[in-house]
């Protein structure tokens, strides 16, 4: 359970990193471009997002959730990536 809810950050964030490619680049047109920057967008917000939630659980003194939960970051970045990355590819 502790997986499902630190990977359903990965889809917000890949939409969210692919509307901030479009913001960046300044155009919603598909190109190579616009796709690194949403893949790169996307895997950081999703690390915005994923270790927001292990510092919240790490200050309100859940430290044991806090490590279980910290490998989770790097799974959420790259799927949060993944998803920018295939959005960027339709317009």
């Amino acid at each position: 359970m502790k997986g499902l809810t630190m990977i359903d950050k990965a889809l917000p964030a890949g939409l969210a990193g692919e509307k901030l490619s479009r913001a960046i680049t300044g155009t919603d047109e598909v190109s190579s471009q616009r796709s690194a920057v949403a893949a790169g967008a996307g895997a950081g917000m999703g690390y915005l997002a994923a270790s927001g939630t292990v510092i919240g659980l790490e200050v309100v003194g859940l430290t044991a959730a806090a490590t279980a939960a910290a490998p989770a970051v790097g799974a959420v970045m790259v799927v949060a990536g993944g998803i920018a990355l295939i959005r960027s590819l339709f317009d």
